[in-house]
């Protein structure tokens, strides 16, 4: 079997076909991360330009000021009535936004404690903010931790435990909903128990909310932490679903976001019907809801490009954990209400199949060596292009020398996910889901 050279030759037969394929899949991929780039900077340099209206200039109050507004923390909320979505939702404040902060933990007693010193030193907002933190049925010291620390911080922290409530729910979905059913603020603010959260964090929604009154829906930048290689791959695979999520919110066609880093509405969860509808799928408690709330309010998606805002989690320390994660979030993709995300992610992986496709063929003497490698250099143009400006926003720009590395790796690893998510069967913090 003959291999075909890096000199020209005449390409016949099923080879002309194979050939357009290659160069159209990635000449469209790089046609589209070229408009998400241009969006990215668009939302970058909108931020750096906000200026706030009158009203969101009052007086900052602390943590400790807030107390008499909500209240002294609980250690249980199952006697509070479930909220109906036929409800009249409840009349906003006046005055500035205030943030009901709400955690779903399950077994999280080693990395609450840095997540909540984080929460103590957040810069003072207007309107003020209270953290809920929801145990799902944890195993661990996670309720004794919280109720321990309610009374140490000057900021009100209340638990509510999901194994005390009707029917004793599980799962994320589960903890969040009950979680926003007893908040008592009208601007929910959600991030996971084992991440970190700049000083900033809560001041920078409340600009933006202040600064963007027609919003209902904020996503926010996260940054994959740790060492090693492993760690790096994943940060560099989190930092383009990042630019991508926000380039297409950018351009009015949100497709992604982050669960670990969020903002919306307490009523407009109610006015979209939460949940309904796919609260049988295990995740997807993020981006099922933007894509309901952009349905139902179209352009009321924002991305908040503030460094301020930017939240970091870690990175799964093995290969196995970190297959189990991202199987969880492709299974939820099928289930998709909206075209826009499952268009890119089929666009994703076919550009991302070009890499083996195209050895492959070149093998076999189908397709010529120079019609293979100019798809691949359309695929990580494409790829630097998008990558570079957000690393540099993240304050990761090295992590651009890595992409070729992941490139090699992630045809036959998204491909895997892929496939592992239609079956819609994984295992998550000791529980075999759906």
């Amino acid at each position: 079997m003959a291999k075909a050279g890096f000199g020209p030759r005449l390409v016949s037969g099923s080879g002309w076909g194979w050939s357009v394929a290659l160069l159209l899949t990635n000449g469209v991929y790089l046609a589209q991360m070229g408009l998400f780039r241009r969006a990215w900077q668009r939302l970058v340099a909108a931020s750096s330009s906000v200026v706030l209206p009158k009203e969101g200039k009052e007086k900052l109050v602390s943590g400790k000021d807030l107390g008499a507004g909500f209240g002294k923390a609980e250690a249980d909320f199952s006697f509070l009535p479930k909220k109906s979505f036929e409800e009249e939702p409840t009349p906003e404040p006046q005055r500035g936004p205030a943030f009901t902060i709400i955690i779903a933990a399950r077994n999280e007693a080693e990395t609450l404690p840095g997540l909540l010193a984080d929460l103590a030193a957040q810069l003072p907002v207007a309107g003020g903010f209270e953290v809920l933190i929801a145990d799902d049925h944890s195993t661990d010291a996670t309720a004794p931790l919280v109720d321990r620390t309610a009374l140490e911080v000057t900021f009100p922290l209340r638990l509510l435990h999901l194994a005390k409530l009707p029917g004793a729910p599980t799962g994320k979905k589960a903890a969040v909903q009950a979680a926003i059913a007893a908040a008592r603020a009208p601007w929910l603010l959600l991030t996971d128990a084992d991440c970190r959260l700049p000083g900033g964090w809560v001041a920078a929604y409340a600009r933006a909310v202040a600064a963007q009154p027609a919003a209902r829906f904020i996503s926010g930048p996260v940054l994959l932490t740790g060492s090693g290689w492993l760690a790096t791959l994943q940060g560099l695979e989190l930092a383009g679903l990042v630019g991508v999520g926000a380039a297409s919110i950018g351009r009015n066609a949100p497709t992604m976001c982050n669960g670990a880093n969020l903002a919306y509405r307490r009523q407009d969860f109610y006015a979209v019907q939460g949940f309904a509808g796919n609260e049988k799928v295990a995740s997807g408690d993020d981006e099922f809801l933007l894509h309901k709330l952009h349905a139902t309010f179209p352009g009321s998606i924002r991305f908040l490009a503030d460094a301020a805002a930017l939240v970091q989690t870690p990175a799964q320390p093995t290969v196995r954990q970190l297959l189990r994660q991202r199987v969880r979030w492709a299974s939820k993709w099928r289930h998709y209400q909206t075209r826009a995300p499952q268009r890119l992610a089929v666009l994703v992986l076919l550009a991302n199949l070009t890499f083996p496709v195209g050895a492959g063929l070149w093998l076999v003497d189908v397709v010529p060596a120079s019609v293979v490698l100019l798809s691949w250099a359309a695929k990580l143009l494409a790829d630097a292009l998008l990558l570079r400006p957000v690393l540099q926003f993240l304050g990761r720009p090295r992590w651009l020398w890595w992409v070729p590395v992941l490139q090699l790796a992630y045809a036959p690893y998204a491909l895997l996910t892929g496939l592992a998510g239609l079956r819609g069967s994984y295992e998550w913090k000791g529980r075999q889901l759906r």
